[in-house]
């Protein structure tokens, strides 16, 4: 973990790169040294049926929820956060310069005791290091 899910107002197809925009907050997540790397997982979810508002049409959305596991302090997790946040802000200033547009971001902590995984990429990152 961390699992980033990134919904957005359909809308936003014509004005970014969905693609450059996952990989841009996985590489913001590397670049905050606190998230082991097999872990990182981001994923887009595109919303086709929204309302926002009052409902016009050219409002849109980005809403990013980032889970990840207990064992990091606030302040930790505040600075990841915010460097996250910021990373993502500001590739996505063209879409506030053009439209009305909503941008949001929360951390949530899953408790350990009810969350399962199973996973061998750490593995497998593991003997790329040792081989490579």
């Amino acid at each position: 973990m961390p699992h980033f899910t990134l919904e957005y107002s359909a809308n936003l197809d014509d004005l970014i790169d969905m693609g450059a925009t996952v990989e841009l907050v996985r590489m913001a997540a590397v670049e905050t040294g606190i998230f082991p790397l097999g872990g990182i997982r981001v994923r887009a979810v595109r919303c086709e049926h929204y309302a926002i508002a009052d409902g016009r049409e050219n409002y849109g959305f980005l809403d990013m929820v980032l889970r990840l596991g207990e064992g990091r302090d606030l302040a930790t997790r505040k600075r990841a956060g915010e460097h996250i946040f910021k990373a993502l802000s500001a590739h996505l200033d063209p879409v506030f310069a053009n439209g009305k547009f909503a941008l949001s971001f929360d951390m949530q902590i899953n408790d350990k005791d009810t969350s399962w995984k199973r996973n061998n990429i750490h593995d497998a990152l593991k003997v790329e290091t040792v081989n490579g």
